[in-house]
């Protein structure tokens, strides 16, 4: 309906490997390439919606011929389901024993290291997998030749935990961390005409009254103005114009999620008191 109606070729405002990353994004990046072929234990950490998908999408894709990166993006899961999902991202066969499965994989690795390939393991939402699954997949990288990087993206807490006394075995590990943090306005602007350019629409498509509304309302994270962007396109098209303006940002902004009211927030806990359960007979 947009492509059709703004008479383009591509869809605006999607996550891929395409987008350009910004100035913060790109300085991480140009550092992860160098930890990548040094060997490291990185950690990525940021609120949801500040650009780490972004940044994942062009780790995946940024050497497709030297660059080996499984990603596992669902990290909630048990250290055996972990370790097939690893054989999965290498196209390894996942059935039998534990043992077994690790020693595909390092053997793999082997194999990869003597054809000069780098080995980088993703895990999205870190912050979710279980400590004692990760500390068994450090043990594992262990038996890998130093030609991999195990980059781990999550929020915050992923970092908390890692504080932690008993996972200083995993800290110590960290060669490279970094915390995206939110975005500026101008940033979010950036981001909006980067996207504009990409898909042939010029800045003017967007006022710079509705470009000012969307990077105030977006509080700083990059999910929140690709998803105000779209909603005011589609409520452009419902209004049969070409200008995204004030009325149609407005229109999105009335929906419920986007309007936080304090007022409608208890100030104490709600407790739920127990049920009053028949005596024993």
């Amino acid at each position: 309906m947009i492509r059709q109606h703004f008479g383009l070729t591509k869809d605006p405002f999607i996550i891929d490997d395409q987008a350009t990353l910004l100035p913060h994004q790109q300085r991480h990046f140009d550092i992860l390439k160098v930890h990548s072929q040094q060997g490291g234990f990185c950690l990525i950490i940021g609120e949801p919606g500040t650009g780490k998908t972004v940044l994942k999408n062009h780790l995946i894709h940024h050497d497709l011929k030297n660059w080996i990166t499984p990603v596992i993006n669902r990290s909630l899961h048990t250290w055996r389901n972990i370790l097939r999902l690893l054989c999965q991202a290498f196209d390894l066969e996942s059935d039998g024993a534990d043992h077994k499965c690790e020693a595909r994989l390092i053997a793999e690795a082997r194999h990869l290291n003597t054809k000069g390939k780098l080995v980088i393991p993703i895990i999205d939402d870190a912050h979710l997998i279980p400590i004692e699954a990760l500390r068994k997949l450090r043990l594992l990288l262990e038996d890998f030749p130093k030609n991999h990087n195990l980059i781990l993206i999550g929020q915050p807490l992923l970092n908390t935990t890692l504080q932690l006394r008993p996972n200083q075995d995993l800290k110590t590990r960290i060669t490279y961390s970094a915390k995206l943090e939110a975005l500026t306005a101008p940033d979010l602007t950036t981001y909006i005409h980067n996207q504009l350019e990409r898909v042939g629409l010029p800045h003017t498509a967007f006022t710079d009254a509705a470009t000012n509304l969307i990077t105030r309302s977006a509080e700083g994270t990059l999910r929140a103005v690709k998803n105000l962007c779209i909603g005011s396109m589609i409520e452009a098209v419902r209004d049969r114009t070409k200008t995204i303006d004030l009325p149609q940002v407005n229109t999105v902004l009335l929906q419920p999620h986007w309007r936080h009211n304090q007022s409608n927030e208890p100030t104490e806990p709600v407790l739920i008191p127990p049920r009053n359960l028949p005596p024993k007979s």
